[in-house]
């Protein structure tokens, strides 16, 4: 079972600790036990072996945050279809969103300082450039503070830090072809988009793309351009991506 222990006192040295924004969070990380937030900011790239980087931490916390963000729009909208349910969460929890909330949060100076506690700062410094690397470790921290707190206190932290990302999704401000990427790599899939279908004259064309995965057509989408068919075919397909098997 998860542990939990009562918080440190340690203020946060990055936000305050708020119901809205990133505070939450922050504080709760701020507050793990050393070994545990060490293990938290730790790159395979200093660490002895695999195991002693943040790379578990990062696979639990990815469940985490995914089971947050879920359960949050399962209550906020239960008019919503699951098709717009997966949607939104899939934009949410995304490489682009994860790294965006890592950032807001200082992440990379908590990467920086466990680098150069390590004696590897030089090596580090070009980390905290990369969306992958901040996106594993705001996984990675979400994890660490399951371990210590448990769910509930967690789960609403999540949510509050991830409020921005929730409402960008809502407006469907939203690149459909990355995130239905991003959702199929982590099952270990990918999407091919082919254009079936061009109507209309040079100067008004109109194309119409399906995208597959595997032997499934998941969704068709219709554009003035071969990217904008795109897009609405990964829309379409992020909606079905939870019913194939």
């Amino acid at each position: 079972m998860p542990r939990r222990s009562p918080p440190s006192g340690r203020p946060s040295t990055t936000s305050p600790a708020t119901a809205d924004g990133p505070g939450a969070l922050r504080a709760l990380i701020d507050s793990l036990p050393p070994d545990l937030g060490r293990l938290a900011f730790t790159h395979v790239s200093w660490a002895d072996d695999r195991v002693a980087a943040y790379e578990r931490l990062e696979f639990l916390g990815d469940g985490v945050l995914g089971l947050a963000i879920a359960h949050h729009l399962f209550g906020r909208f239960p008019d919503r279809p699951e098709g717009d349910l997966a949607r939104i969460r899939a934009h949410v929890v995304s490489r682009e969103s994860c790294a965006e909330v890592a950032r807001e949060m200082r992440l990379d100076r908590d990467l920086l300082a466990a680098a150069r506690a390590a004696g590897a700062g030089y090596e580090a410094a070009p980390l905290p450039e990369s969306d992958a690397v901040m996106a594993a470790l705001v996984e990675a921290a979400i994890g660490a503070a399951f371990l210590e707190r448990g769910f509930p206190p967690v789960a609403e932290a999540v949510v509050a830090a991830f409020a921005g990302r929730i409402e960008f999704a809502l407006d469907e401000h939203v690149d459909y072809k990355t995130v239905l990427q991003e959702e199929l790599a982590r099952r270990g899939a990918s999407v091919t988009y082919d254009v079936i279908e061009t109507e209309g004259p040079p100067h008004q064309r109109r194309f119409t793309t399906s995208a597959r995965v595997g032997e499934h057509e998941l969704g068709r989408g219709s554009g003035p351009s071969k990217k904008a068919s795109e897009q609405d075919a990964a829309r379409e397909a992020l909606a079905k991506l939870d019913r194939v098997d």
